[in-house]
């Protein structure tokens, strides 16, 4: 692999040698797999295609792609930022170029560079993946000028499908269904809550240029029409370049369902059937699945021609989505295209059996599609899950960030596929999107396909920066979800205070007191044998049975163990539970017999000094172990007060200080916004927990902040 550009200390080849030798055979053994599904695409081995494609994304797309482009004998170029040097996607392609320093305006994002990176290879296409200059007219324009063909639509259909105030004036025109709203663009706040109050709250304001969510905000009243107009502009503005906003009534409780279509220049349009994508948190989906239980063939079938029918409209090539939201009543509304490869396209692929990357090159050579609307089938069910370096607990997920220092995909489960652009030692920094992978699981029908991912998601291995495992798990396993009863408000209506973490059931509590119990009496076990006190203790005092205090969210629970010719007999208060002894603490997944019943866990901590934490359902559960008599020693200590911290505004997630609205010695009032915070695009405002006096500020706009940093406090 040609790498040019940016230097690191680590030596390139070094570092080639051990992907080489370790990593890559496991992913193309994982891509064996993957490519099986794709029973429908028709690829001729012998037909023109383009000698090298350089893929202007990072991560997790840009490795899909260059499988594909591998699978069709495509030489695949890789662009990459200096923090992303000894990234995986850099690894796996034949030819790699630095494009600039970590943040995105400067790298990914600087089309100057690119376009250097395309010359400088030779590349006779680009595939911009989803994101950075994916829906870029200019980045498209600069493309054509010189000859390189781009992964996706005309400039045309750029314009106007990526305009969403232009889009839904055309969609108007093509007689697909629209929300009510305004058509023109918000030009400030005084005109917003006017607007607003015209169509009627509650009323979303969103970015004309916008996508994944970002430059969106829902306003039930003008104040909040004030505060979503400046925070989405603003946000717009950093995301995009372009801060003009929309206006639209809000459709409260729908469904989020999209069509993938696929276009070619010879005149053929067909749809790949729908996606159900309503699981989300602040409009960014989080678990998508095809096809959706809500929608029958006949509002398929409209839903597809529609979408279809808006393509057409445009002269559109290539792959792109046509987003929907569906009523109570199977009423669709145009919400708007994307341009681009959808993150969710995987579950597509796997019902239709068709390999989209593969016909998005195929397109943008000039060849016509092979597959017609009936060719199209829907087989089986497909799950994804979005697995984001995130902490669920905070708004349902805001950005973690760290190295991983242990991470195993499960893909040695049937039926299973990991889409990742990352390895053990990989980091999840500030400047990018916290998405780890996308887990897609299929199977014969939904309840299968579900069953599989719930043990895909208990055998992922995650350590080094939190997740939002838990999170996926509860709503897989929530009643609601079984049942197929959502919309985009699952999360508020169904977690009204929050996710806090999977609801243990009295057995399960003492499922998972018993197996620290046992971990406990392995490690004591272990140490004993290697300082070789085994064999010189009595046998009334060998560790073969013994009681411990466990300390739990501030609970005391007595237990008590005795190794058996079974395993382990463990009394829990009044209770009784067996577990089998054939696991050993040096596993991440640990698969025990508890009361005969197999139970999947994994031992995310557990030291020689008591401390145990276990991961169950997702959820981390942290105990600490003592003998009876550290106990009673222990509760002789005297308390620590707690410290007064109700006039500290900290920073919720790692980002920068992108504007404070208060000085020192300023008076605020409870809930008053203070400053606002970006992390990976977003801007989060912070505000006043009660009213005093602004005392000290930490940082400067601009500034960089961890985690729980204090920004400010007050007094």
């Amino acid at each position: 692999m040609a790498v040019l550009g940016c230097s690191t200390t680590v030596s390139k080849e070094i570092h080639r040698r051990i992907i080489l030798s370790k990593v890559l055979p496991r992913l193309f053994a994982r891509k064996s797999r993957l490519f099986s599904i794709y029973t429908t695409s028709q690829f001729d081995p012998d037909e023109e295609k383009f000698d090298k494609v350089l893929i202007a994304n990072r991560g997790e797309i840009a490795c899909r792609v260059m499988r594909t482009c591998r699978e069709m004998g495509i030489k695949s170029v890789a662009v990459y930022s200096e923090a992303d040097a000894q990234a995986l996607h850099v690894q796996m392609a034949d030819e790699a170029v630095c494009v600039g320093p970590p943040p995105t305006g400067e790298s990914y994002n600087k089309i100057d560079n690119i376009m250097d990176a395309v010359r400088k290879t030779g590349a006779q296409a680009v595939h911009p993946g989803y994101g950075f200059l994916s829906e870029n007219k200019e980045f498209a324009k600069r493309l054509d000028k010189e000859g390189v063909a781009f992964i996706g639509p005309d400039t045309l259909a750029l314009q106007a499908m990526g305009d969403k105030i232009e889009s839904k004036q055309l969609a108007n025109s093509a007689k697909v269904n629209t929300i009510p709203g305004y058509e023109g663009v918000v030009k400030d706040e005084d005109e917003a809550v006017k607007l607003a109050n015209q169509i009627g709250y509650p009323v979303m304001l969103k970015a004309s240029a916008g996508g994944g969510g970002k430059g969106m905000r829902i306003a039930w009243d003008d104040q909040e029409t004030r505060e979503g107009f400046r925070l989405s502009t603003a946000e717009a503005s950093s995301s995009f370049g372009d801060s003009r906003l929309l206006i639209e009534k809000f459709i409260d409780n729908p469904r989020h369902i999209e069509i993938q279509v696929l276009c070619d220049r010879h005149g053929n349009s067909l749809y790949l059937n729908e996606r159900e994508c309503s699981i989300q948190r602040r409009n960014q989906k989080v678990i998508e699945e095809a096809p959706s239980v809500f929608i029958d063939p006949e509002t398929r079938r409209a839903m597809g021609e529609q979408a279809v029918s808006l393509a057409e409209a445009v002269d559109y090539v290539s792959a792109g989505t046509v987003e929907f939201l569906v009523d109570s009543q199977r009423n669709f509304y145009f919400l708007e295209m994307n341009t681009r490869l959808q993150v969710e396209h995987p579950i597509t692929e796997c019902i239709t059996g068709v390999d989209i990357v593969q016909e998005m090159i195929r397109i943008a050579r000039g060849h016509p599609l092979k597959l017609k609307q009936s060719d199209i089938p829907i087989n089986g069910w497909a799950v994804e899950c979005r697995v984001y370096a995130e902490n669920p607990y905070k708004n349902f997920g805001l950005p973690s960030t760290g190295r991983l220092f242990k991470y195993s995909e499960p893909t040695h489960l049937p039926n299973v596929r990991v889409d990742s652009g990352i390895r053990e030692g990989s980091e999840i920094s500030i400047y990018y999107d916290s998405m780890i992978s996308k887990l897609i699981t299929y199977g014969k029908d939904r309840p299968e396909a579900l069953e599989k991912m719930a043990r895909a998601l208990d055998e992922y291995v995650i350590k080094g920066v939190k997740h939002n495992i838990s999170l996926l798990q509860d709503v897989l396993g929530h009643q609601k979800f079984i049942e197929g009863d959502i919309s985009t408000k699952f999360l508020q209506e169904h977690y009204p205070d929050g996710f806090l973490g999977y609801q243990l059931q009295p057995d399960e509590c003492n499922n998972l007191l018993a197996v620290a119990c046992c971990i406990q009496l392995k490690q004591e076990q272990k140490s004993r044998s290697f300082l070789n006190q085994a064999s010189l203790m009595p046998a009334s005092l060998k560790m073969e049975e013994a009681s411990f205090d466990i300390l739990w969210d501030e609970d005391h629970y007595i237990c008590t163990i005795q190794e058996t010719s079974f395993g382990y007999e463990v009394h829990v208060g009044k209770d009784t539970v067996l577990v089998d002894k054939n696991w050993n603490l040096y596993q991440n997944v640990i698969t025990p017999q508890i009361n005969h019943k197999p139970q999947v866990l994994q031992i995310i901590k557990q030291n020689s000094s008591g401390d145990v934490i276990l991961q169950y359902n997702g959820t981390e559960y942290q105990m600490k172990i003592m003998t009876t008599e550290a106990s009673r020693l222990g509760s002789l200590m005297p308390e620590k007060v707690a410290a007064d911290i109700s006039g500290e505004v900290r920073a919720p997630m790692p980002g920068k200080l992108q504007s404070l609205m208060v000085e020192i010695g300023q008076k605020v009032a409870e809930g008053q916004e203070v400053c606002v915070v970006e992390a990976m695009k977003m801007l989060n405002s912070l505000q006043a927990s009660k009213t005093g006096v602004v005392k000290k500020i930490l940082f400067q706009v601009g500034d960089s902040v961890a985690e729980e940093e204090i920004i400010l406090e007050i007094e």
